[in-house]
C-alpha cells in the first residue's frame, strides 16, 4: 500500500516536499516513480528512482527543479519540488514497480494521490 502526503497550496516560485509511505517488507526491492495528472489532461511521468536510490530519471518539464529520493530504512520516497509553476498544478501519485519506467501502467502498486496547487 502506498500513501502520499505533503500536497497543498503554494505560490509560484515556492517549494513543497511530497512524501510517499509504503507498507510491506519488499519496499527496498522496488523502483519507485512519481506521476501527476492535471485537470483535463492525461497522467504524466514526473520522476523515477531505482531500488537502491543510486539512479534517477526526470521528465524534461521538471528537470533541475524536482528531486526524487528515498529512505529504505523508513519505507519512504520523497519528491522535493522547487521553483514551482502554475503548470505544476496536479494530483501527484507515487507508484512502485520492478523497474524505472516512465509509464504508469507498468507499475504494480499505485497510491491514491495528493493535490498540489500552485497559484500565480
Amino acid at each position: 500500500r502506498l500513501v502520499e502526503s505533503g500536497g497543498g497550496l503554494v505560490q509560484a516560485g515556492g517549494s513543497l516536499r511530497l512524501s510517499c509511505a509504503a507498507s510491506g517488507r519488499a519496499f527496498g526491492s522496488y523502483a519507485m516513480g512519481w506521476f501527476r495528472q492535471a485537470p483535463g489532461k492525461e497522467r504524466e511521468f514526473v520522476a523515477t528512482i531505482t531500488w537502491s536510490g543510486t539512479s534517477t530519471v526526470y521528465a524534461d518539464s521538471v528537470k533541475g527543479r524536482f528531486t526524487i529520493s528515498r529512505d529504505n530504512t523508513k519505507n519512504m520516497v520523497y519528491l522535493q519540488m522547487n521553483s514551482l509553476k502554475p503548470e505544476d498544478t496536479a494530483v501527484y501519485y507515487c507508484a512502485a514497480g520492478g523497474g524505472t519506467y516512465d509509464r504508469w501502467d507498468l507499475y504494480a502498486y499505485r497510491g491514491q494521490g495528493t493535490q498540489v496547487t500552485v497559484s500565480s
